[in-house]
């Protein structure tokens, strides 16, 4: 009796104990979510979405004149005049260059003295002092001999073959000509650039289809194009194909050599687009990469960059819609980083 007495003294004391207990695991407790709390990094999120995105692909290029003639005789001899230099328009079949022309002076004197025995000899056929075939063989060999005088006039009176400009001049009168052309003629009226395209578009490419050049002298003046001709195979190397763009020079303010870049619209694809303050380039590589919030911690992913649409960029893979995307505070995470979420856009 007297011990159930003293245990009924105790119980207070034992409740006390417990609750004193209680509190102080409680407060334990607070705390340590306190420090948990503190210990996440304070992020803003917004969620990738799809969006309709012009398909445009940008290529440096040089322009190039459509047709460039190199203005050469197919022998070597003496330059005895040049009527042309640098700068200079020129049109078709005009003189550009006189070669020596001894060769086509003995050639002349020659045909003379063959035409002269061809009638003596058509007049002796007549009254039977000749025979035919001596008469034919006369008219064979004039022939001949007129054959090769136009071979060695061509190549004696060097001409245009187009309306151009000459862009180079290689010799002076008097030189002999040697390998380099004598001049360059260009047609800068008609130019092109030409674009290496990636071998996945093949079939996204179709003559005509049309196509905007900017040329760094111009800045972001654009002048028009349009496809002109696709070489139909593909290099095995970098996995590209050739694409000639005809460029409108109609106020011939484009010159060859100029460079520049070539935009082509594929059409509208659905991708992600994300803001461009979500991006982060990987230290040592040309890597960009973003974090998004899984379960309350930050998770890495490697992205491959699209078009920057202004303050934004398209991803071509590497996310799906629906993530939740790091737009700020992304420089003090790792993958795998405890995060809290301050400020999310949809």
């Amino acid at each position: 009796m007297l011990k159930m007495k003293n245990w009924f003294k105790l119980l207070p004391l034992v409740g006390l104990g417990i609750l004193i207990s209680c509190g102080q695991k409680e407060k334990q407790e607070a705390k340590a979510q306190e420090e948990a709390a503190e210990s996440k990094v304070k992020v803003n999120t917004t969620i990738a979405t799809l969006q309709a995105v012009d398909n445009i692909v940008t290529y440096t290029t040089n322009v190039q004149a459509d047709i460039v003639n190199q203005i050469t005789p197919a022998l070597p001899g003496r330059i005895e005049k040049i009527y042309v230099d640098v700068g200079d328009k020129v049109y078709k079949d005009q003189l550009l260059v006189q070669m020596e022309s001894s060769n086509l002076q003995q050639q002349s004197a020659q045909l003379a003295n063959l035409e002269r025995d061809y009638e003596r000899y058509n007049e002796l056929l007549k009254v039977g002092g000749i025979a035919q075939q001596t008469v034919d063989q006369v008219k064979t060999q004039i022939d001949v001999l007129k054959a090769n005088m136009k071979n060695v006039q061509d190549n004696t009176q060097l001409r245009s073959p187009i309306n151009g400009v000459v862009t180079a001049r290689n010799y002076d009168n008097g030189n002999v000509f040697g390998q380099l052309p004598i001049l360059t003629v260009q047609q800068l009226s008609s130019l092109k650039a030409i674009i290496n395209v990636s071998e996945s578009y093949f079939t996204n490419v179709k003559a005509g289809m049309p196509a905007e050049i900017q040329l760094d002298v111009y800045g972001e003046e654009k002048f028009m194009g349009k496809v002109k001709l696709i070489y139909p195979t593909i290099d095995a190397t970098s996995h590209t194909f050739g694409v000639e763009i005809a460029i409108n020079n109609s106020s011939n303010r484009v010159r060859p050599g100029m460079y520049g870049r070539v935009t082509l619209n594929f059409g509208v694809n659905d991708h992600i687009v994300i803001p461009d303050a979500a991006v982060q380039k990987q230290v040592g590589s040309n890597d960009r990469y973003v974090y998004v919030v899984e379960k309350g911690v930050s998770k890495y992913y490697r992205v491959e960059l699209g078009q920057r649409l202004g303050d934004q960029y398209e991803i071509i893979s590497g996310l799906t819609a629906g993530q939740e995307i790091v737009t700020a505070g992304q420089t003090r995470l790792n993958d795998g980083t405890p995060v809290e979420v301050m400020n999310s856009k949809n």
